[in-house]
């Protein structure tokens, strides 16, 4: 068997010849567009009666955690959407990696400095949600530096 077929099913691998980079953008966009969906799930989203456009008075929260609105699932899902349209590219996959994460630790930093209790929380975010923010966003980032293959082969 070839490694063009070494998929299960004999169907091409979708991320074969892919750089890192790309393979790393498509894979965030996946979760991004997974988590985005789950937020609109009764069950997988607890107090989903309480699921608001937007603001800091959405009761609810993705897997009982994290908290969200209509606007923060679709937050997660055009961000899923960015990663794997900029995917088809290695400068498009480091600069949703890099810049995606770099939005990410702002949205952390913003988290700390809003009262989450105000209309400045119009995302909204918790603890939880804002911790969140910053494992992303650092993890985006390092993913965006760390693929680059290196030019010189060994």
């Amino acid at each position: 068997m070839t490694n063009a077929m070494a998929h299960s099913r004999g169907r091409r691998n979708p991320a074969q010849g892919r750089a890192p980079a790309q393979q790393a953008s498509a894979s965030v966009g996946v979760v991004f567009l997974i988590v985005g969906v789950l937020g609109f799930l009764p069950g997988v989203t607890s107090n989903f009666h309480q699921l608001y456009w937007a603001g800091h008075e959405s009761g609810a929260k993705l897997f009982g955690t994290f908290q969200v609105s209509v606007l923060h699932n679709i937050v997660h899902l055009l961000s899923g959407v960015a990663g794997l349209a900029m995917s088809r590219t290695v400068p498009g996959s480091r600069a949703f990696l890099v810049g995606g994460g770099a939005i990410y630790v702002v949205l952390w930093l913003y988290g700390l400095v809003i009262n989450r209790g105000s209309a400045a929380n119009f995302i909204p975010v918790n603890l939880a949600d804002n911790w969140l923010h910053l494992g992303l966003g650092l993890g985006m980032i390092a993913l965006g530096l760390l693929t680059v293959r290196d030019p010189v082969r060994r």
